[in-house]
Parts: structure tokens; sequence; C-alpha cells
């Protein structure tokens, strides 16, 4: 008989093998669609990212990815909202302060643009509707998230001729907006292609 440490090192070598040769991986379903979908994303590796690292339900569709990447948008222009309001209240400059304000309607705006969004995909018809009415549906997400998408990039325009560590934070964290945007405007208009 082995000793148990042989066993132990044999039965973890053999797990090893069996892994790398038939490729498993825990949701690969879950992660191939992501991987697949992001691969022509505006910012694929920040989609593939973001994603991967959803924490919502599994991801076995399209419609469910869209949703998802609107959800993920959602929650960073909601987390913007918050420290633009919070430096909204700090701001000295009267030139500054004027962005920000700009910004802080500009994020509002996003927030319920990318609600009303989600709200679409979450009552989204892909069976049982005519061609046209599926059009309609889709038409109305593309609207609402492209809208918050030219929020996004409209409250970095006000900050041109700004220098400072203002601009630098709100740059920063409206351009990780602007991107998830980009990458959730992609995926919805994938679901479009691919009707549901």
């Amino acid at each position: 008989m082995a000793p148990p440490q042989k066993l132990f090192l044999a039965a973890i070598v053999a797990a090893v093998i069996v892994a790398a040769t038939t490729g498993y991986a825990p949701n690969s379903a879950a992660e191939d669609i992501v991987h697949s979908s992001c691969v022509h994303a505006s910012y694929p590796s920040l989609c593939v990212r973001t994603l991967s690292t959803y924490s919502g339900p599994t991801i076995t569709n399209r419609r469910e990815l869209a949703q998802a990447a609107v959800k993920i948008s959602l929650s960073h222009a909601r987390a913007a909202a918050k420290k633009l309001a919070a430096v909204r209240e700090t701001v000295g400059k009267k030139r500054v302060k004027a962005a920000v304000v700009d910004c802080v309607e500009m994020i509002g705006d996003s927030v319920d643009e990318l609600s009303r969004t989600l709200g679409v995909l979450k009552h989204l018809h892909v069976s049982g509707v005519s061609a046209n009415e599926f059009r309609w549906q889709m038409s109305n997400a593309q609207t609402w998230a492209s809208a918050a998408l030219t929020d996004d990039d409209t409250c970095l325009d006000g900050f041109k001729g700004v220098k400072g560590k203002v601009k630098t934070e709100v740059k920063h964290w409206m351009t990780k907006v602007a991107r998830v945007t980009s990458n959730a405007l992609y995926m919805i208009n994938q679901l479009d292609e691919s009707r549901g």
C-alpha cells in the first residue's frame, strides 16, 4: 500500500491533468459568451474584466449579457455621481465649480438614461412580437444608452481649459463611466443584430 502522501499527490496530479485536457473552467459557458462578445467591443479588456467579475445572475445569453453590461455602467455612473456631489461641496474656484455643477447634472441624466435602458432590456420581448415591435424596443434601448454616453462626454467637455486635481479626478471617474457605457452600448447593438 502506498503512503498517504503519495496517494494524495497522485490525486492532485490526476485532477490537474483532467482539468488541463478537458478545458474545464467554472462557468465556462458564461465565460465563453463574455469573451466572444467582448472581442470587438470598444474597450475589450475592460469589457472582459468587468463582465467576468459581474456578481449578478449567471450570464447565459446576449440579452443577459447586455443587461449585465448596463448594470455595470449604471453602477459606475452612480458611484461617479456620489463622488461628484461630494466634490461639488468642496470646490471654491468659480470656473471649476461651474464645471462640476454641470457635470453633476450630466451624470444625473446619465444615471436616469441608463436606468431607462435597463428597464427596456428587462422587458424586451424577443419572441411573440413582430420585427417592428422588437426594433422599436431596441431603438429605445440604443437611444437611452447613447444619450448616457453623450452626457458622460459632455461632462468632460466642461473641464476644457481647467487645470488641477479636480479635473484629473473627474476625468478619471468619467472616462471609466464612458468606457463601460460604450461597451454596454456595443452589447445592446450586438443584441439587436442577433435579435435577442
